[in-house]
């Protein structure tokens, strides 16, 4: 990322990185009390993933925000799909834990279309 915005874009992205961290650990304990299998590694990562990698030498901020806002919304589809599972299949506590974490993506959905329209060459 550079240009003008790229304190404030910094800083948006290390508190949505810090968020998504936290919910690393409660994942997999939660995998582990149910019976599943935690990530085992990068590898298992890849097999597994929903949302792509970008591997470009360079893209303009505007299009980093924009694919970090759609893959929060991708995150946030799957999320009400396992969600969804767990009312039918009655497990209140991983629909709980859910439930936050929908809100948190939503919620950097929007911090990040907000971001994007505030850049040149944004249109709806």
């Amino acid at each position: 990322m550079d240009g003008p915005h790229l304190r404030n874009h910094r800083l948006l992205l290390d508190e949505q990185s810090e968020q998504i961290l936290a919910m690393t650990d409660p994942i997999a304990d939660r995998l582990r009390k149910i019976g599943a299998t935690a990530i085992r590694s990068i590898g298992h990562i890849g097999l597994i993933r929903h949302i792509d990698d970008n591997d470009s030498d360079f893209s303009e901020s505007l299009d980093i925000i924009r694919e970090l806002r759609d893959d929060n919304i991708i995150l946030t589809s799957e999320m009400r799909q396992i969600f969804n599972t767990c009312n039918c299949l009655r497990d209140t506590v991983t629909a709980r834990l859910l439930k936050v974490w929908i809100d948190e993506a939503e919620g950097r959905s929007w911090f990040l279309h907000e971001t994007a329209r505030g850049l040149p060459g944004f249109l709806e």
